[in-house]
């Protein structure tokens, strides 16, 4: 089976569904609420596994209730969690999401920033065998080391660069594959041109360079060589981790061996999927209903 070790965050996330965004300090009643799990790397495993691969996550998290609560939403989701450090004394990351009836969000995040950034454990812990990593920009020491550690096996190393990706230097240099959002690209060079932003972090690392746009669909670079591929024509209803979607497909298709036109194309279709749902991680989609996606696609073009 094809093993995928993501790295970064993990977290829950409280939501809460609103008339209206609150102005005043007072009560206010939600008419719904959920429990959804998040973070980059968390849920790019969630989608690695429900694609029939095997998902190892890597992540900081502390030895309270909320760690309890995001291991076992990851685990119940197929996710192998021996690579998540619980710290003694920690906190774990949580947010209070606030969604008012036209879909406007209000985030309120907590990271613990005396979580010790330390990769070392990481290093000696990763298993020796591994077909792609996969990392988010949210913790810069342990993608680094996981980008190393993939160089050094020769697997795919996929950085998701989303800003702000220059916390996250060491790990962009080591990276194979570096797959921006437009946000992180803008926030790598400083301007809007995507184009040129794109060649430029092209020349400067040599890797293979892509920017996901949401439904203007990927454009990417590889030496010379450049392309797009479109997204799926789809009515959108929730885009929430779309992108975290997005990257882990990606890493499943490149630990496979396809090569990076037709590993976004997967990739593609895997997040257009998943967002015509709206209930969390239970609307990622398994590996049959992506491929029968892609072919009613290709008969309908």
């Amino acid at each position: 089976m094809t093993r995928i070790v993501t790295v970064g965050l993990a977290v829950v996330d409280f939501v809460f569904y609103v008339d209206e965004m609150p102005r005043r300090a007072e009560k206010y009643r939600a008419r719904d609420a959920q429990i959804i799990g998040g973070g980059g790397a968390a849920n790019a495993a969630v989608a690695v596994s429900r694609l029939g691969c095997d998902a190892v996550l890597a992540a900081r998290l502390g030895d309270d209730q909320v760690g309890d609560m995001i291991v076992a939403g990851l685990e119940a989701d197929g996710v192998d969690c021996a690579l998540t450090h619980r710290y003694e004394g920690g906190r774990s990351s949580f947010s209070s999401v606030l969604i008012d009836h036209e879909g406007e969000r209000q985030i309120v995040n907590f990271r613990d920033q005396a979580l010790p950034a330390d990769a070392d454990w990481l290093i000696a812990a990763l298993p020796e065998h591994f077909d792609a990593a996969l990392a988010d920009t949210r913790w810069p020491e342990g993608a680094a080391a996981l980008m190393r550690a993939a160089r050094e096996r020769g697997v795919p190393g996929v950085l998701d660069a989303e800003a702000p990706i220059l916390d996250a230097e060491a790990a962009l240099r080591l990276a194979s594959h570096l797959a921006f959002s437009a946000q992180g690209l803008r926030d790598w060079a400083g301007h809007d041109d995507l184009g040129a932003a794109l060649d430029a972090v092209g020349r400067e690392t040599g890797s293979f360079v892509c920017v996901t746009d949401g439904d203007r669909g990927v454009f990417w670079k590889q030496g010379q060589a450049s392309g797009f591929e479109s997204a799926y024509r789809i009515e959108a209803v929730d885009t929430l981790g779309a992108g975290d979607v997005w990257h882990g497909a990606f890493a499943v298709a490149l630990g496979e061996g396809m090569a990076p036109e037709p590993a976004i194309r997967f990739a593609n279709a895997v997040a257009a999927i998943k967002c015509t749902r709206s209930n969390g991680r239970a609307g990622y989609p398994a590996r049959q209903e992506v491929e029968q996606f892609m072919k009613e696609a290709m008969t309908c073009s």
